[in-house]
């Protein structure tokens, strides 16, 4: 499989923000969102087993392993990969953009982060909106919200969708929408969140 780049870190969105986690950032996306942060890993990347990655994650002494990308769902290696984490006791978290089938990785006991793209990321219609039946309450669904028609949107697909995850919204970075304001006023029960490896350490790789 191809891995971009293997670190750790503190979570720094949804659910899980604040713990420290290993990342496992694998190579490639199906997607081009306008406002993506890691196009680094569109192409750069080297090719790893899923015993190279357990034994490059081992200098570390942390439970938790979150798989992200690019898209991890294109490497054809991901389900050995996530079997051998959860084999050498991982608590793994899969994320994922919202555009492939997630049904088997909802049948594994990990974590799902998935992706609602909205418009103002030029991906909304890439969506595979099937998914949001199969997220768990364990899972997550992330919506990234450039501008109001994003929330709007995002509040559509809550209501029509009903999912049964938490639900996390956060502000394209640098964004001076009034996301947090919204959401109070509207009393909608998700979770805001702001990017806190940014906040910290800025805008770099390796965070």
């Amino acid at each position: 499989m191809q891995i971009n780049e293997i670190f750790f870190s503190l979570q720094g969105e949804g659910q899980n923000v604040g713990l420290p986690t290993i990342f496992v950032r694998t190579t490639g996306c199906n997607l081009r969102c306008r406002y993506c942060d890691t196009t680094y890993a569109y192409h750069e990347g080297d090719e790893m087993t899923p015993a190279d990655v357990v034994a490059a994650i081992q200098q570390w002494r942390c439970p938790r392993i979150c798989i992200t990308g690019g898209e991890p769902l294109q490497q054809e290696d991901l389900p050995e990969l996530v079997d051998v984490l959860l084999a050498h006791g991982y608590a793994v978290e899969v994320e994922t953009n919202g555009s492939r089938d997630i049904e088997w990785l909802t049948s594994l006991d990990i974590s799902v982060s998935m992706d609602a793209k909205c418009p103002s990321s030029g991906m909304d219609h890439a969506m595979h909106l099937d998914n949001l039946a199969l997220l768990r309450p364990r899972d997550q669904l992330k919506f990234v919200i450039g501008s109001r028609e994003d929330y709007d949107y995002a509040r559509d697909v809550l209501e029509r969708y009903a999912p049964e995850c938490r639900v996390v919204m956060q502000p394209v970075w640098k964004s001076d929408i009034a996301l947090a304001d919204w959401i109070v006023r509207d009393e909608i029960d998700v979770r805001f969140s702001m990017q806190l490896h940014k906040i910290l350490w800025g805008d770099r790789k390796g965070t």
